[in-house]
């Protein structure tokens, strides 16, 4: 079931690990969906932005998304392709720049569109970011649409026609999400904001569609996304970032020290929580890792830096954990190496690729010049 329990002799440790026959499923699952649906998947970097499979994903959708020039410029060069843009703000001396690598730009305020409307060029389509005030989210650090969230304009802040300009309506209320979730939303939106779709010639459905996920009800995706198109005669985008890189690859770490305090057995690991897998501290989250059982011997799992709350607790296995022993991290090519980090100078793991030749391929190992140089 995992490819990289194959190569643990030639995977250096620690290692980010892609297994490109998984990845390649879940493209399959995407390019079905733009064709049975008609809607156009982007992959958003924010999520996902392993650039070396980008050539590849470029034959199973649509494009992708950026919510920074870098970005923008890596889909640019890697994809071929122009982004989409959906910046929070966007910065008047890279805006130029911006809009001739882009084929749709979003403004996030009514504010941000006044500042750049007479710099709009007309091969870029326009939109405006709204906020639904409702979100199937609980946790309010990752709900967009939280009360006062700075994400979006509100209901009572949009004017009843959209601006001259301005194209499409874009929305992101989700995270992790399946589809009964934005079914809820599309009623909440098209409620309040349906005479701004029907002046609209795009929409984009923003990301949290979790549709590689086992069991997500994709034929009820397809029909929204259908009448979406059929109602107000526009093109939908989407842009899943967690779900591109779903259960497609793993962390590899191994145990350094076992320190015992008080009853608590940690094992401290060669990688950090708060520097390579931020998520599970900022969710907050316990990942899932490979030959984990549900009774048994219990862990905290440590991490490598001197920060205090880098670990995370209720681990348990069959068997005593040793020094040298591998602990191998499920599902961490989504929102983790993106936000991965230099914190402390703790060396950080290498990128590697299971090929679908079944060949693991070393892409990228870190060392004393990348941490320096995100310094100077």
């Amino acid at each position: 079931m995992y490819q990289i329990i194959d190569f643990l002799k030639e995977i250096p440790n620690p290692c980010y690990v892609l297994e490109e026959n998984k990845f390649i499923k879940n493209m399959e699952t995407f390019r079905l969906l733009e064709k049975v649906s008609g809607a156009k998947v982007l992959c958003a970097l924010k999520g996902f932005s392993s650039w070396y499979v980008f050539p590849e994903m470029k034959n199973f959708i649509t494009g992708a998304t950026a919510s920074s020039l870098n970005e923008a410029k890596l889909i640019f060069d890697e994809m071929g392709c122009k982004a989409h843009c959906c910046f929070v703000v966007y910065d008047e001396n890279e805006f130029n720049e911006l809009q001739s690598i882009s084929s749709h730009v979003t403004f996030n305020s009514l504010n941000q569109f006044k500042k750049f409307k007479h710099s709009l060029k007309p091969d870029v389509k326009y939109g405006i970011r709204i906020n639904p005030e409702y979100s199937a989210v609980s946790y309010d650090k990752y709900n967009p649409c939280a009360s006062g969230s700075r994400l979006g304009v509100i209901k009572d802040k949009m004017p009843n026609e959209l601006p001259e300009g301005i194209t499409g309506i874009h929305f992101h209320s989700l995270c992790e999400s399946g589809a009964s979730d934005l079914e809820n939303i599309l009623e909440v939106v098209e409620s309040n904001f349906g005479h701004l779709l029907h002046q609209a010639d795009w929409v984009n459905i923003g990301g949290g569609h979790l549709i590689t996920k086992e069991n997500y009800n994709t034929e009820l995706l397809i029909e929204l996304i259908s009448n979406l198109r059929q109602n107000y005669n526009v093109d939908v985008f989407l842009e899943p970032g967690e779900a591109i890189g779903w259960n497609t690859g793993c962390l590899l770490s191994k145990v350094e020290d076992i320190v015992e305090n008080n009853g608590e057995t940690t094992a401290i690991l060669n990688v950090s929580f708060a520097a390579h897998m931020p998520d599970c501290l900022e969710m907050p989250y316990k990942p899932s890792v490979i030959n984990e059982s549900k009774s048994g011997i219990n862990y905290t799992l440590g991490g490598n830096t001197c920060m205090s709350g880098d670990f995370v607790k209720g681990f348990c296995f069959d068997v005593k954990l040793n020094v040298n022993d591998n602990v191998i991290f499920k599902d961490m090519l989504h929102y983790t190496f993106v936000k991965s980090s230099f914190f402390n100078g703790v060396k950080h793991p290498s990128l590697g690729l299971i090929t679908k030749e079944n060949k693991f391929k070393l892409l990228k190992s870190f060392g004393y010049s990348d941490y320096k140089y995100r310094l100077s």
